[in-house]
């Protein structure tokens, strides 16, 4: 049997009865990529004789993990020229628990936008990764590498982060499994940031209950990330219960309006009306705020990366260029460093917070920001939970939106407000294009109630076949 194809909890009970173990996994894994991966380009240094972590125990599934997470031992380098090379002294608290709980990691890294800046995976010092469905079509992005890898059986499971969604979107892209948890419930410590008050770490899987599994190994509080949310972590395997009667859902009329794709809104809908079917019960509902979304995000997040990136300066790690005095060699480095991306996020994010600015655009942004909370505090007084598509349209061709940051950033347009509210959300495979293209099913709730995500993405998955379809690679 090709184990590769397997998903965790499968493994898992194959390991538990002795009829696997974990270096068989690797080895299958190991093989799997070098066949594959020259394609999809899912992994960065994919050519790494090492690819098992140390520490690996013999009942452990390995996680694949994004270049942007702290690896002691192996190279982090968030996809960019400017951290070529560098080695972090510790590992994230994220890669820890894995460690810790019997699980291991490999020692290669997913390919990734250059610090998470983009949706489609084609801002890396790497080159692009491919869409396992169709080589000719982005993955998503910023997480475009972990939700290929587990798209293509090139990873059990995986790892990203979630800006402004960066997991949700390419794990939609992908045909995928991805989790965007409540801010705070996974620490951020050892996460490279990108913006310090949206990024999360999550899961990216096969189907829901890996995404379970993986939840409850990396959730829980963190004395060395000041983020994080100090309450208990429930079994959230509990929660895969095949039963959605009751449950209230919303659904905005704002995200069924012009700009997404027909045949999304179609399969969309008939993702609504199986679960309708099911016992749930839906009613219209209206976010306001969110067509402010796009530019609240844009404002907020770029100003906390311009302040962020300031640190990669070629002083202490990293690249540093060649130069006549400090002053010309910190223009260097910066300057051949940084990609195009990055270096338009760090001038938007300058102006935003320069002198004359601040309250024009970056305080009035943090207004608004509370606004948008406030919108889905007011749904969730009286509905479990909030169902949208992911993203607007499916995968898009490679170099199709490079050239057009602005419709690039709208890729996200259905994700950002989750990042800004701070709530957890998850998206589901929910049917396909004409063109074998996989669609997401997004599935909101309010904070720290993953649970309910759980319940209805599982409820959804055990009722539909739509994950078990793979890609011709």
């Amino acid at each position: 049997m090709e184990l590769y194809k397997l998903t965790a909890h499968e493994l898992l009970e194959k390991i538990k009865k002795k009829e696997t173990t974990s270096e068989q996994i690797v080895s299958d894994l190991t093989k799997r990529i070098k066949g594959v991966d020259v394609k999809v380009q899912a992994y960065v240094r994919a050519s790494s004789s090492t690819l098992l972590a140390p520490d690996s125990k013999p009942n452990g599934i390995p996680v694949s993990i994004k270049d942007n997470i702290c690896t002691d031992g192996y190279n982090t380098e968030c996809c960019s020229k400017i951290l070529q090379g560098f080695n972090p002294p510790y590992n994230a608290t994220v890669i820890s628990k894995i460690i810790s709980s019997g699980n291991s990691f490999l020692g290669i890294k997913c390919n990734m936008d250059e610090f998470a800046f983009g949706s489609s995976t084609e801002n890396s010092c790497f080159g692009p990764t491919h869409n396992p469905w169709d080589l000719n079509c982005v993955p998503g992005g910023s997480s475009g590498g972990s939700a290929a890898a587990v798209a293509a059986d090139e990873a059990i499971w995986a790892l990203g982060s979630d800006t402004g969604g960066s997991i949700r979107q390419p794990a939609s892209f992908c045909g995928v499994v991805g989790l965007k948890p409540t801010y705070g419930r996974v620490s951020r410590f050892g996460l490279i940031a990108f913006a310090s008050s949206l990024d999360q770490i999550g899961p990216l899987t096969k189907d829901v209950e890996d995404a379970a599994l993986l939840m409850n190994t990396i959730s829980g509080y963190d004395p060395q990330d000041s983020t994080s949310i100090n309450t208990p972590v429930p079994d959230y395997t509990k929660a895969l219960i095949n039963d959605v009667k009751g449950i209230k859902v919303g659904i905005p009329k704002e995200y069924f309006v012009e700009g997404l794709d027909p045949e999304v809104k179609k399969i969309i809908e008939e993702a609504i009306n199986k679960l309708k079917t099911l016992g749930a019960q839906f009613k219209e509902v209206s976010l306001p705020h969110s067509e402010y979304a796009v530019p609240v995000y844009y404002i907020i997040a770029t100003a906390e990366a311009s302040s962020n990136l300031a640190r990669f300066d070629g002083v202490q790690y990293g690249l540093r260029a060649k130069a006549e005095g400090l002053v010309d060699m910190y223009k260097k480095t910066r300057s051949l460093g940084f990609g195009d991306e990055a270096k338009r996020r760090i001038l938007l994010g300058t102006f935003a917070l320069s002198h004359g600015y601040y309250d024009a655009y970056y305080l009035r942004a943090l207004k608004v920001r509370t606004l948008i909370k406030q919108d889905f505090d007011h749904i969730f007084k009286d509905f479990d939970c909030i169902i949208t598509p992911t993203a607007p349209t499916s995968a898009f061709k490679i170099g199709e939106k490079v050239d057009d940051p602005l419709k690039m950033y709208l890729s996200d347009i259905y994700t950002i407000s989750v990042n800004l509210a701070g709530i957890p959300a998850i998206s589901v495979p929910c049917g396909f294009t004409k063109e074998g293209l996989p669609v997401g099913l997004q599935i909101l709730s309010k904070h720290l109630n993953e649970e309910m995500l759980f319940r209805l993405a599982y409820t959804y998955e055990q009722n539909t076949e739509w994950h078990k379809m793979k890609p011709k690679l």
